[in-house]
């Protein structure tokens, strides 16, 4: 008997993005609006590799209107869930999905549309977990937004360094667990690293981080003041975090309280 896919219907930035999404598999969240808060509001050709249903990159396009966004997965079901987003939220016109896995070698990169040395953002929330640790779901959408092999991580941004175009930034989202991989594929290929450890309470320790590096660029390293989620009664979200949840107001690069 073949389990009949549930979905639902949830809104971010107050309302502005309506996104369908699948019940089961994975479910964008906290993590997607930030990485979505943290584009450069001049930016005007968007990547985001490992789509999913989209919700992202939608969240890109509301606050940047005058930009182009190019959506990747190698799922073809989430994909087919990114283009109904994009046409439910009024995108399609600025936006194309891609079915592609960004791991494959240049050749075939080109031959799917992936652009070279073209693209002013390229923002990418990676599976967090090890194929080879912890338990896989059954479910394979699930499992492949959850789990990658521990070198397709350095093959991500091998390939956002190949896509984005000269001054371009990439940002990705990923557990602290990842930081010292993500610093050296960074570091080998992008300057004017940034830096933004996430954490949910006041005193905490960092979960997750955000990081950003600019192609061309021999800026160094900054590692900024950390985003903090909630106050310490951890339930609701403090004034600057809210105001980006709400989508009142994006992540800065420049290291200010």
């Amino acid at each position: 008997m073949v389990e009949e896919i549930a979905f639902t219907e949830d809104e971010f930035l107050s309302g502005r993005i309506k996104a369908i999404q699948s019940k089961k598999g994975f479910r964008s969240g906290i993590d997607t609006v930030l990485l979505a808060a943290s584009v450069d509001l001049k930016s005007t050709n968007i990547a985001e590799f490992g789509a999913g249903s989209g919700i992202a990159s939608c969240c890109v396009l509301a606050d940047l209107t005058q930009a182009n966004a190019t959506l990747i997965d190698f799922n073809a079901d989430a994909l087919g869930l990114a283009d109904k987003n994009l046409k439910k939220n009024g995108f399609s016109k600025r936006a194309k999905t891609l079915l592609l896995d960004v791991t494959n070698k240049g050749s075939v990169r080109e031959e799917a549309g992936l652009k070279n040395n073209y693209y002013t953002s390229i923002i990418a929330n990676p599976p967090f977990f090890d194929a080879k640790a912890g338990t896989i779901s059954p479910q394979i959408a699930r499992a492949d937004s959850r789990h990658m092999q521990n070198d397709d991580l350095d093959k991500w941004v091998k390939c956002a360094a190949s896509s984005a175009a000269a001054g371009g930034e990439v940002i990705f989202i990923h557990s602290i667990g990842a930081l010292p991989r993500l610093l050296g594929s960074f570091s080998a290929r992008f300057g004017n690293i940034s830096v933004l450890p996430i954490s949910s309470r006041p005193q905490q320790n960092t979960s997750r981080v955000l990081i950003r590096g600019i192609k061309g660029s021999r800026a160094p390293m900054s590692l900024l003041a950390p985003l903090v989620l909630h106050g310490p009664d951890g339930n609701s979200y403090l004034e600057q975090a809210d105001a980006i949840f709400r989508g009142k107001s994006r992540i800065s690069w420049k290291n200010t309280p």
